[in-house]
Order: C-alpha cells, then structure tokens, then sequence
C-alpha cells in the first residue's frame, strides 16, 4: 500500500485538500493508499481545515474528516511514507531543514506528476479555492496512474 503525506505551508488549504482528494479518487479507483497532511510551518497547528477548503470538498462532493487538525511534518515522517509531495517551491526549501536529506527520492513537487512544474495554487493568498481544487485533482489522477 502506498503511503503519501501532502504538505504545504499551514495544513489547513492545500495539503488537506490533496489529502482527500488523493483518498477519494483511490477509493472509486479500487486502489489501496494511505495518506495524510501536514505543514512546513508551525503557524496553524492545531488548527481544523480553513472553511473555505471544505467548501470546496463538500462542493465536489469529496469526503473529508472534519476532525483533521493542522500539524507540522517530522524527521520520522521520511520513514514512514514512499512519497512526501509538497505544494510549492517554498515547502520544498523549508522541508528541507526538518528533513535535510532525501537518499529515497521521496520528495516531490505536486504538480511534477501533471508534467508541469509550477506550484499549485495558494488559495491563501488568492481565495480562488476552484484553481486550487482542479489544480490537486490532476496531480492525484496523475499520481494514481503511476501506482
């Protein structure tokens, strides 16, 4: 079974998105996955997904756990996953310094898997949770062909 942590900056747009997006295309698909969520930063731990992002869930449709709470990725979550798929650029740098070294080449840019190598949508800073969604909807699909 595959083992996927999404990560982004706070853990409450983005990176739980991916997380139930990935789970519910996985279970239409018959494929066995696990995954989970976390952030780079320590700004919203504790925190639940931001409302807007469940909107977006609930307005395709998407199950979510609305119990989910924000935390930040650890040095043992390399051990734990096969893949670690940051949301940006900057995830990318500030995974770095909590986990320096990827001898597995576990960690990847989310939209690597779509071909195109740009960040998926920070609906953060845009309110556009819809380009977030479609964003994360093509990477998980791409990502479920290559399981």
């Amino acid at each position: 079974m595959m083992k996927v942590l999404f990560v982004c900056h706070g853990n409450i747009c983005r990176s739980p998105m991916a997380e139930f997006i990935f789970k519910a295309l996985a279970q239409a698909k018959g494929t066995a996955v696990y995954a989970e969520s976390a952030a780079v930063s320590t700004e919203e731990i504790g925190n639940p997904i931001y409302p807007p992002a469940q909107r977006s869930l609930r307005q395709h449709g998407i199950p979510f756990d609305p119990g989910k709470r924000a935390r930040q990725v650890t040095r043992r979550d390399y051990d734990r996953f096969d893949r670690i798929i940051c949301m940006d650029a900057s995830n990318l740098r500030l995974i770095r310094r909590i986990i320096p070294e990827d001898p597995e080449g576990k960690i990847h840019l989310m939209m690597s898997y779509t071909g195109i190598g740009r960040d998926v949508a920070d609906p953060w800073y845009t309110g556009d949770f819809e380009t977030t969604f479609q964003d994360l909807l093509e990477a998980c699909e791409a990502m479920l062909v290559l399981l």
